[in-house]
């Protein structure tokens, strides 16, 4: 198997929702208010070159954010939390037809959830079979998931995923799981938090993992810190799936790649697993 990672453009968020602090309601709070501004950060999305089909995880960003009210100007986060940089040749369509990949030849389409900087591209995708969560699909659509922050008014009209419910088969550290291919070396696990039904990707090919992260961290440092970012809705459940994590990485030499380390990419090439050298993994939240 072969991974590739296509950068969709560079996203800006404030510092407080890279990192979280308080708790509660009061963490997402000090996200919105916070004045500081990350630096731009990359938007990943993932392709795996599988003997069963190549397998696209996440879309990345669309050009079209640069269009005056394509975010919705009364939503408090678009407004004062959110910047986006993406070129129309940047989009996941042309960066996959530059690898010799056409839309019709993937096979799957994983979604780790359906916040429009990992769904902006799915208009590149009409008739590839797309998998989501249940519980994210039905936590993102309609005003209430336009509340939530989703874009579901931006989604292509054809969109119909095929919803996943988690079976109880323990993968790992993980209570559930839902294998993707055959040959059982794609794996779908749950790791909500970050939203109510997000989900993560391990690839097992030998005697290492690669864990395709999206948006569980914002860094492979903060998740063994064990930080949770500012937009999660429940500090508990990210932090029970901080810990989940932190077993299967202590367990299994594992690459952890979310979607907006500027390190990810290095550390895919390099083939480098997360390590906590002689020092033992963080089970609290010190936030």
């Amino acid at each position: 198997m072969r991974i590739h990672a296509i950068q969709t453009g560079t996203v800006a968020i404030k510092e407080r929702q890279r990192q979280g602090v308080g708790h509660g309601l009061r963490r997402r709070m000090n996200t919105l208010l916070d004045k500081t501004w990350t630096e731009p950060l990359p938007i990943y999305a993932w392709v795996i070159e599988h003997p069963e089909g190549i397998i696209v995880v996440d879309t990345g960003e669309t050009a079209r954010v640069a269009e005056p009210g394509y975010f919705p100007w009364w939503h408090p986060y678009y407004k004062l939390n959110v910047r986006a940089w993406v070129r129309p040749e940047e989009e996941i369509g042309p960066q996959l037809q530059a690898l010799g990949i056409q839309s019709s030849d993937v096979r799957w389409l994983v979604m780790t959830h359906l916040h429009t900087d990992h769904a902006g591209g799915l208009h590149h995708f009409p008739k590839v079979e797309i998998l989501v969560s249940r519980a994210e699909y039905q936590q993102a659509v309609g005003m209430a998931g336009l509340i939530r922050g989703y874009l579901p008014n931006r989604w292509p009209t054809w969109f119909a995923p095929h919803l996943i419910d988690f079976a109880p088969e323990p993968f790992g550290s993980f209570s559930s799981s839902y294998p993707l291919t055959q040959s059982g070396d794609v794996v779908l696990v749950p790791t909500k938090g970050h939203t109510a039904g997000h989900l993560s990707v391990i690839v097992n090919d030998g005697s290492e993992s690669t864990f395709l992260a999206g948006d569980t961290s914002y860094t492979q440092q903060l998740l063994l810190d064990g930080v949770v970012d500012g937009v999660s809705e429940s500090d508990e459940v990210a932090i029970q799936t901080i810990q989940c994590i932190q077993k299967y990485l202590h367990s299994v030499p594992t690459i952890y790649l979310p979607s907006h380390d500027p390190e990810a990419v290095t550390r895919l090439k390099n083939h480098a697993v997360a390590s906590w050298d002689s020092t033992m993994i963080s089970m609290t939240n010190e936030k």
